[in-house]
């Protein structure tokens, strides 16, 4: 079993204007990812609360101020060269927006032989190539459909599921999903999430699930984690969080849902009290006459 720790990790950057001359995007986090069982833990809060950060942190992207992210016991950020290529094949990333991740000058293709070539999954072009189709034909992709097109001509969903197919070829054991829903469309958005629950059940993969989608965090299920200001403020299993909420922000997500009721509208505004105890005014829901 492999784990992934995060022990106080704590993000600043320098902001002119502000009083300390910097900016803290992340305090304190703490929490863990295991392989076994595998598990999706979704992180869930409003842009700009440090998700992405999170991200970046666990990924090696970006070096925390403070804190330590642990690798099966070792800073990851002090890992040695073999040590950091298992780690870079065994945490994975889905990212945001599908028109960026492609170079357009490239056939599509490019990503997945790169993947075959630097992890060293088979120095056979046949084996690579029956490996590439068949994690598309995984991800619900046509490879007569796909390969040997450039990115501009497949669309954002046919993207983001390369990107999936690019992970099933390589097996991690962790999958670091940031915002990988937003840009598509809600069937398109269904069969991803769909295709991450067959990566834990199929393959055993532990994904975690960044999102500020309080829909697709109870499509997914598994353990939820809010995140408000760069805090933890709440955690625990989607079903008990969703339904008996402990902490302010996180009621106030769920307030923000609107109900699926044409003749439910909302009559009041909501405040947000900035000091970091946010409530929701009362916002009485009552149908249109």
């Amino acid at each position: 079993m492999s784990v992934i720790e995060l022990e106080g990790v704590e993000q600043r950057f320098h902001a002119r204007g502000t009083p300390d001359g910097y900016l803290t995007a992340l305090k304190d986090a703490t929490f863990t990812l295991h392989s076994d069982p595998p598990q999706i833990v979704s992180l869930v809060g409003q842009s700009g609360s440090g998700k992405s950060t999170i991200a970046r942190n666990i990924l090696g992207l970006q070096k925390p101020t403070a804190g330590l992210i642990k690798y099966d016991g070792k800073d990851i950020f002090k890992l040695s060269r073999a040590e950091n290529d298992n780690y870079r094949r065994n945490v994975q990333p889905v990212f945001q927006d599908p028109y960026s991740i492609f170079n357009p000058f490239y056939r599509v293709d490019r990503v997945l032989w790169k993947a075959v070539k630097k992890f060293n999954l088979t120095r056979d072009r046949a084996k690579g190539l029956a490996m590439i189709e068949e994690s598309l034909n995984a991800v619900s992709l046509d490879p007569a459909n796909v390969l040997g097109r450039y990115p501009h001509q497949l669309s954002g969903g046919q993207r983001q599921r390369i990107m999936l197919a690019r992970i099933h070829m390589l097996r991690p054991e962790f999958v670091i999903a940031d915002e990988p829903v937003s840009m598509l469309d809600a069937q398109i958005r269904k069969t991803f999430l769909d295709i991450l629950l067959d990566f834990r059940r199929d393959h055993g993969m532990t994904t975690l699930f960044i999102t500020h989608d309080l829909s697709t965090v109870y499509y997914l299920g598994g353990d939820v984690m809010v995140i408000n200001k760069g805090s933890i403020v709440e955690r625990g299993a989607v079903t008990s969080v969703m339904h008996e909420p402990s902490h302010p922000y996180t009621r106030l997500l769920l307030d923000s849902i609107p109900p699926p009721d044409p003749d439910q509208r909302w009559t009041n505004r909501i405040e947000v009290d900035d000091s970091g105890d946010q409530t929701p005014a009362t916002a009485p829901q009552e149908p249109v006459v």
